[in-house]
C-alpha cells in the first residue's frame, strides 16, 4: 500500500502542521470559552417554580395481580380496578386497589401487567391509586441493549465513543435543558449552549481529536447559526405562540415563566443538530478520501467532485428530515382531511405550521451545511495534501 493511501480509521493526510493546529485552536477556543460561560450563566439552581393540577402528584409502578369491578358504593357502571403490588414509588413495597380506566377506548389492563400508577394523597379512601400508563420500562430496555449491541458490532471501539457521547448529551439535556428552560431561561439561549457543549464533546469522542472533527464542528456551527436565525424569523412573521399542544398548554398553567415560543426554537434547533451532524462529519471524510486518494487535485478540483457527493447525500437527508416531521403531523391531518378542511388552511393551523417550519428551516441548515462544510475541508485538505507531497515527492499513479 502506497503512502498516499489511508489506513483503517487513521488520519489519512498526516499529521496537521502546526500553523494549522494553532489556527484551528484559535478558531475553536472562543466557542469553547462561550460554552463554558453560557453553562456557568444559565446553569440551572433547583429552584422551580411550578404549581396546578398535577404537580402534586406521585407516580410508581406496580404490577397487577388482578382485575374486578370497583368495590365503593358509589362507583358507576363499567368501573374496574386492579389489586396491584407496587414496586416502586409511595406505599411500595406492598399491595394495594387502583382504579383502572373504563370505557370502549380504554386500554385492556390484564392480570401480570406492568403499570404506572398515580398516587394522590388527598383522594378518597379506595381511589387513591389509578392506573396512569403501562410501564414500558423493560421492552425500551431490551430495545437499548440490541441498539447499543448493533452499534459495537458495527463500529467496534468507534461504537463506544459514539454511545457515550449519546449518553453525554442525554444527560445534558436532562440535568440542565429542561431545568434551565423551566427555571425561565431563554430557552433559544440554553438550546445554543445545549448545542454546543453536545457538538464540542460528541464530535471529537466519536471521531477523534484531530483536524477532521474541528472541520465538522465548524461546519455545523455555521449550519446551526443559519437554523437559528431562519427559525427566529419565520416563528415572529408566522405569528406562532407555542401553545398547541397539550403538553405546551400543561406547561403554561404549571410553569407560567416558560417562553413557548422560544421553546419551538430551542426544539428546532436540537432536534437538526444531530443531522448535521451527520452531514457535515460525512462531508468532511468525503474530501479527505478524495484528496488522499487525488494529493495533487486542486482545492477547486477537491471541492467540486465533494460536492457532487454532497449533493447526493442532503437530498436523501433533506427527504428524510421532512417525512420525519410529516408523519409527526399525520393523525392531525388525517383529522383535517375528515373535516374537509382546503390544503392551505389546514397547513396554516399553527400545529400543522410548527412542523412545516421545523422541517423546512432544519432543510435549509442542511443545504447550508454541505457547502460550507465541503469548502472549510477542502481548504484544509487540499494544504495537507500539499505539504505531504511536498515532504514525500510527486505522486505517481499507474
Amino acid at each position: 500500500m502506497g503512502a498516499g493511501h489511508s489506513h483503517g480509521d487513521r488520519p489519512s493526510l498526516g499529521s496537521a502542521p502546526r500553523q494549522l493546529r494553532v489556527l484551528m485552536a484559535l478558531l475553536v477556543g472562543p466557542l469553547v470559552l462561550a460554552t463554558l460561560v453560557g453553562l456557568f450563566v444559565l446553569w440551572p439552581d433547583g429552584d422551580l417554580q411550578v404549581s396546578g393540577p398535577g404537580v402534586d402528584v406521585e407516580r410508581g409502578t406496580a404490577e397487577v395481580l388482578s382485575v374486578g369491578p370497583c368495590q365503593q358504593a358509589q362507583a358507576v357502571e363499567g368501573c374496574q380496578q386492579a389489586e396491584v403490588e407496587l414496586l416502586s414509588g409511595p406505599g411500595a413495597p406492598g399491595t394495594t386497589q387502583a382504579v383502572l380506566p373504563y370505557g370502549s377506548q380504554a386500554p385492556e389492563v390484564v392480570p401480570g401487567d406492568r403499570i404506572i400508577v398515580s398516587f394522590a394523597a388527598g383522594a378518597p379512601e379506595g381511589e387513591q391509586y389509578a392506573f396512569q400508563d403501562f410501564d414500558r420500562g423493560p421492552p425500551l430496555l431490551v430495545l437499548t441493549v440490541l441498539f447499543a449491541l448493533g452499534v459495537l458490532a458495527l463500529s467496534r471501539w468507534r461504537g463506544i465513543g459514539a454511545l457515550a457521547s449519546l449518553a453525554y448529551s442525554l444527560v445534558l439535556i436532562a440535568v440542565f435543558t429542561l431545568p434551565a428552560i423551566m427555571e425561565g431561561s431563554s430557552p433559544l439561549a440554553v438550546a445554543v449552549i445545549t448545542a454546543a457543549a453536545i457538538m464540542l464533546v460528541t464530535l471529537y469522542l466519536s471521531h477523534g481529536f484531530d483536524v477532521r472533527s474541528t472541520v465538522a464542528m465548524l461546519g455545523t456551527l455555521v449550519s446551526l447559526v443559519v437554523i437559528g436565525a431562519l427559525g427566529w424569523v419565520f416563528t415572529r412573521v408566522g405569528h406562532f405562540t407555542g401553545l398547541v399542544d397539550e403538553g405546551s398548554q400543561y406547561i403554561s398553567g404549571i410553569a407560567a415563566q416558560v417562553d413557548l415560543r422560544g421553546l419551538l426554537l430551542a426544539g428546532l434547533v436540537i432536534g437538526a443538530l444531530g443531522v448535521l451532524d451527520d452531514v457535515t462529519v460525512t462531508q468532511t471524510w468525503a474530501v479527505w478520501e478524495l484528496a488522499d486518494v487525488d494529493p495533487d487535485a486542486s482545492v477547486r478540483s477537491i471541492f467540486v467532485r465533494a460536492m457532487r457527493i454532497g449533493r447526493s447525500h442532503a437530498a436523501s437527508t433533506v427527504n428524510t428530515l421532512v417525512l420525519a416531521y410529516v408523519g409527526a403531523t399525520l393523525p392531525l391531518m388525517l383529522v383535517f382531511s375528515a373535516l374537509s378542511l382546503p390544503f392551505g388552511i389546514a397547513v396554516s393551523q399553527e400545529v400543522v405550521a410548527q412542523e412545516v417550519v421545523r422541517g423546512l428551516v432544519g432543510a435549509l441548515g442542511i443545504l447550508a451545511a454541505v457547502p460550507v462544510t465541503t469548502g472549510i475541508a477542502a481548504l484544509v485538505a487540499g494544504r495537507l495534501a500539499r505539504e505531504r507531497t511536498a515532504d514525500t515527492g510527486p505522486s505517481h499513479r499507474a
